[in-house]
């Protein structure tokens, strides 16, 4: 997938804990962006702009493009350091990558079709046990999200990793370590003190 999110950087040659503090008083923050068989690079960037990018659930999983000082890098957003009270970001890891590497990435879960499943016609609760899935792919291929489908599940059931459909050249992690890790992504199950007959008695009256 191409990088729809574009960073502005500046590097960065004070670096130790002081410097970080000084550059953040002036609206920016300490970055670092390594891999790609090159030396890390000490950054810095906008706090209000990569505020701004991480509201957006696609900036986690996509290809980000990243200018520094005219010199153009791909790479994936790794680790997000914030402020435990304050709603502040204090720094961040930046992965380069080219679209033929092959990356472990999280990227989250959008379920689909509840309103149409029979198992909450039914009086089921939906129980989204994932929101997120490790995958590995090649840059190129990375989603930005999977899509699980969910209309045709009865109450009482789940959907697991396997049934999830993946995008060309796309693995789930989790299921090379065997069935053991074949886990429920999201299910529905009906509340406490109801049953499943007692709910297709109610579907056969409608």
């Amino acid at each position: 997938m191409s990088g729809d999110f574009n960073l502005n950087a500046q590097v960065r040659k004070d670096v130790g804990k002081g410097a970080s503090r000084r550059l953040r008083r002036t609206g920016e923050i300490p970055a670092v962006m390594y891999g790609g068989g090159q030396d890390p690079a000490s950054l810095t960037l906008s706090h209000d702009a990569i505020m701004h990018a991480l509201e957006n659930e696609a900036f986690y999983s996509h290809i980000l493009s990243v200018n520094v000082e005219g010199k153009k890098n791909k790479a994936v957003l790794r680790d997000v350091q914030r402020h435990p009270s304050k709603p502040t970001i204090l720094h961040i890891d930046l992965q380069r990558v080219s679209e033929g590497d092959r990356i472990h990435m999280l990227v989250p879960i959008h379920v689909v079709g509840e309103e149409d499943a029979p198992g909450v016609a039914a009086g089921g609760l939906v129980n989204h046990n994932m929101s997120e899935v490790e995958i590995n792919c090649q840059a190129k291929n990375l989603p930005e999200y999977l899509e699980v489908d969910i209309s045709n599940l009865e109450a009482g059931h789940a959907v697991h990793l396997s049934d999830v459909k993946l995008p060309e050249g796309v693995e789930i992690i989790a299921l090379s370590h065997g069935a053991d890790h074949d886990l429920p992504v999201v299910s529905i199950h009906m509340p406490r003190g109801a049953s499943t007959e007692e709910a297709e008695e109610g579907e056969a009256g409608e």
